[in-house]
This record gives structure tokens, sequence and C-alpha cells, in this order.
């Protein structure tokens, strides 16, 4: 058929998409990489950190429940509009995340509960606001893939708009530490979040439903609709509940499947930039250009990946055998990851390059998995059911980011631990004994342990108080202890890298099994 004489109004709508992703991955990200400077001001342990970050995943999680309900019951134009402009006020308002945390602690104590740290308590909140909106981006973006392109350009047009979160994590460590270096890391959050009510204005004048689209084209609308068992659908809007959607197979594939592969993305975009410090001493501008590198390489996966299920349907498969078939290859890739640690002592160019490879990867699963939604279930529920698999995702990604925080800590202290006794050993115990004794505390009144804190992250003013003990000893226990925390960490995140490697092995198999033959779903 000819596209000219068709039309290509749809694909103004797939860049609006686009765009949207690129914004909402700027957003999420820039706690990320403000990470190595704000747990120095603030005192954060690694579990201090996976505590904010799962605060966002969870509320993402069961936000994305709704979301997908919201976005069937309120319609497209408006479900996604409201929920860019929650998550970009969420953006915003991390830069007076100590002032909300200040609030929030007192009107705990004033009910008599404990309270955390007024830094780790408003950053909590600011993130739960993000995740709130945020979740609303995929269900809203998937169900307006659906309106806009027929079956067979789904998992195209899903590959280039959800590579607009790659473009956004190539962006925002190009942008977020040179604006935190230069105008401080407030600024960062509030120029980034800004963004999204640019794109606003976009999306409220060019997006309509296709009926209603006054700039298609006739025979690009027939080509839209030109799937035959989607035709009887658009007259049927009844809601479809959610138990009845969990009767399906289907339905725990595409969840399970999301479960186990979505905590390992949230891992690269929340732990990468501790990891380029940790492992490497990176950051500030240092983790620029390597992150930038890692993240432009998964626009290939994004795009090649919904590309690959095309191309062994040309080759005769059928259409759920074809996407399984690229699955499985997909699923290969990130197995490269298992040599970042062995080989990273060659250079950080080696792990960022074959993390690059899984990340990638998990792009082209990404763009495969939101099309098997579309591909089995009618327009109607599509929202929903991707709101479902949705929160089977953010809660597998809590789970990732706990137990990462858990076993970085974990191995961080046994570093600690072990140059107080190396320290101990060379006649230095008293020192020990008296700094350990002292209580100390960031400026924002964040209680500091150096039991569990190394002393290279320690907030300035705590620092200074130990030198003023003596600046000497202060600087040995430091030279100490760094190299012992950085190979109990290599081994922390060999473990962490060795989970995200067969994540989607594990993930296919099972999808496999619930699934093994195309089915579409007609009793709705």
């Amino acid at each position: 058929m000819n596209q000219t004489k068709i039309g290509n109004y749809r694909w103004t709508i797939c860049a609006l998409l686009f765009f949207a992703t690129t914004v909402n991955y700027l957003d999420r990200q820039v706690l990320s990489l403000l990470k190595p400077t704000l747990e120095e001001q603030f005192g954060w342990s690694n579990s201090d950190y996976a505590d904010i970050a799962a605060v966002f995943q969870f509320t993402y999680a069961i936000a994305m429940l709704f979301a997908g309900r919201f976005v069937d019951k309120l319609g497209t134009k408006w479900g996604y509009g409201i929920a860019i402009i929650i998550w970009s006020i969420g953006a915003i308002i991390h830069a007076y995340s100590i002032s909300i945390g200040t609030g929030v602690a007192s009107i705990l104590t004033t009910f008599g509960i404990a309270a955390l740290p007024v830094s780790i308590l408003g950053f909590m909140f600011s993130r739960a606001v993000l995740a709130i909106g945020e979740s609303g981006n995929f269900p809203a973006a998937i169900k307006a893939t659906a309106e806009y392109h027929p079956k067979k350009e789904r998992s195209f047009a899903t590959g280039i708009f959800n590579s607009g979160a790659n473009v956004g994590a190539i962006l925002a460590p190009i942008t977020v530490p040179w604006i935190a270096e230069h105008w401080g890391w407030e600024r960062a959050f509030e120029l980034v979040g800004a963004i999204g009510f640019l794109w606003l204005f976009f999306w409220l004048v060019f997006y309509e439903s296709p009926e209603k689209q006054k700039r298609l084209k006739a025979a690009e609308l027939a080509y839209i609709n030109s799937d035959e068992d989607e035709i009887a659908d658009k007259a049927n809007v009844d809601k479809v509940s959610w138990f009845k959607l969990l009767g399906y197979r289907q339905t725990w594939a595409f969840t399970f499947g999301k479960f186990m592969t979505d905590g390992v993305w949230w891992f690269f975009l929340f732990w990468l930039p501790g990891y380029l410090k940790d492992q490497y001493g990176m950051t500030g501008s240092d983790i620029m250009l390597p992150l930038s590198v890692l993240y432009s390489m998964t626009m290939i996966g994004s795009i090649g990946g919904g590309w690959l299920p095309k191309y062994f349907a040309d080759k005769g498969y059928a259409v759920y055998d074809g996407r399984m078939k690229a699955m499985f290859l997909i699923a290969l890739f990130p197995l490269v990851v298992l040599l970042a640690q062995p080989f990273g002592h060659y250079s950080f160019w080696v792990p960022v390059v074959l993390i690059g490879i899984g990340a990638s990867a998990h792009q082209a699963w990404s763009a495969n998995i939101f099309t098997t939604v579309s591909d089995m279930f009618p327009k109607r529920a599509i929202g929903s059911v991707v709101g479902i698999g949705g929160m089977a995702g953010g809660l597998g990604g809590v789970l990732v980011t706990k137990v990462g925080g858990w076993i970085f800590d974990n191995y961080a202290n046994k570093g600690i631990s072990e140059s107080f006794t190396k320290f101990n050993e060379l006649g230095n115990s008293g020192f020990i004994t008296q700094i350990t004794s002292m209580d100390l505390a960031s400026k924002y009144g964040d209680k500091v342990n150096l039991n569990i804190m190394a002393l290279s992250k320690l907030p300035v003013e705590v620092a200074d108080k130990l030198k003023a003990v003596d600046a000497n000893l202060f600087t040995q226990l430091l030279e100490i202890q760094k190299p012992l925390v950085q190979s109990n960490m290599t081994v922390a995140y060999t473990i962490m890298f060795a989970f995200c490697a067969v994540a989607y092995l594990i993930a296919w198999s099972v999808m496999k099994l619930l699934v093994p033959k195309y089915k579409k779903i007609t009793d709705l």
C-alpha cells in the first residue's frame, strides 16, 4: 500500500510519545546522577539511598495498577496530560526536599511517630509524587500506539517511543552534573522538571483520538483500523475487571516477565553513577561521557528489538512464534554482563560497554513484551493489563533495589571493619575508639555512624571534625580504608550483575511455559 497516499500523521503521534518518554526518564534519573553528591552532603548510606529509590518504585508499582484503569476511563489525551502535570511537579519539588522533610518530620513527631532524617523524608515524599505521575506514561503511550497503529506496526512504533527512555538517559548525564556543578543540585531538579510543561502544550494541540482527529486522512484512518478482529471491539466499551484479567495466562506471562526484568533496568538506571564512583572514583562531570555512551547503545536495542519480530514474520513465522524467538535471542545478550567485573580492571570502559549491551537488550526486550499485550488483548483492556504488569515490574524493582542496598552496605561495612582492624594492629586503637564514640551529625541533623559510613563519603563538616582530632591519622585511616571498601564492593556488584545477566532467560522460560502458543483473547 502506498504510504504517501495513506498519510503519516500516526508517526507524529509516535513522535509525541517519544518525547514524553524522554522527559519521563530525564526526570527520574536526576536523583541517581546526583547520588554521589547528595550522599556526601546528607550522609546517606547505600540502604538510605535504596529506601528513597524503593519509595519511588513501590509507589510507581501501586500507581501503575490504577494508572492503566485511569487512562482507560479518562481517555488517552487527558489521562496522559494529567500524568505529566503531576510528574513534572514531583520532579521540581525535589529541590525543596529539606523543607518538605522538615514539615513531614514535624507532623510525624506530633503523632508520636519517630521520624527519619529530614533529608530522607523529603526525598521520599518528592519521589512518591514523581512516581504517581510517571506511572501514567507507559499505559497511555501503549494505548495511544494501539489507537494509531495496526498490529503489524505496533512493535516498531513501541520501539521508537520506548527509545525515548534511552535518549532521556543519554541527555541526563550530559546536563544534570553540569547544572549541579554550576548552579547547584536544586536547579537541576527545577530545570529538568519544567520541561514536561513544554511537552504538554504540544500534546494538547496535536492529539485527538483517531476518529476525532481532523489532521488524519480517511485512508490513514482506514489503514489504522485494518485489523478485522479489532473492529468489533470498538463498539464494546464495557469495563473489564482486574480479577477477570488475572484469570488469563496471557496476563500472568506479561506480569511475570515484567517482574523479573524491570528491576534490572531500574538497577542500571539508579545505581550506575554510584557504581562508577565506588569502583573507579568517578563523580560529577567525569561520568558524563561513559553514561552517555552506555545509554546511546540502548537506542540500538530499543529500535532493533522492535524490528526483529518483523524479520521473523517476513521469514514465515507466525506473529507470536516470531516474537518469542526474537525475545529468546534478546535474552541471551545480557549474559555478557557477567564479564563486567572480571575484566573491569583493564578500564572502566569494559564494564560500560558490557553493561551497555545488557541495557540495550533490556530495551529490545521491553519493546516486545509491551507489544505482547496489544497482540493478545482487545484495546479496551490494554491499559489495565499494562498497569497490572507495570505494578509487578515496580515491585520487582523494589526488591532488586532493597536487596542491592543491603548487599552493598554489608560488603562496604565489611571493608570498614577490616580497615579498623588493620589500623588497630598498627597501634592506633585509641584513635578508632575516640572517633567512633563521637556524636556525629551532618549540618541537617542526620546522624553519622562511622561503623557503617565510609570516610570517603562523609559530609564535609563531619570529616572536618575528625580531622580536628588528628588530621594525619585520619588521612592514614582513609588511605587504608578506601581499597578495602572498594575490594568488597567489587564482590557486591558482581553478585548484582549476575542476577541482571540471567533474569531475562528465566523470564522467557516462564512466559513460554504459560503461553506456549498464541491465543487471542476474545471472550472479554
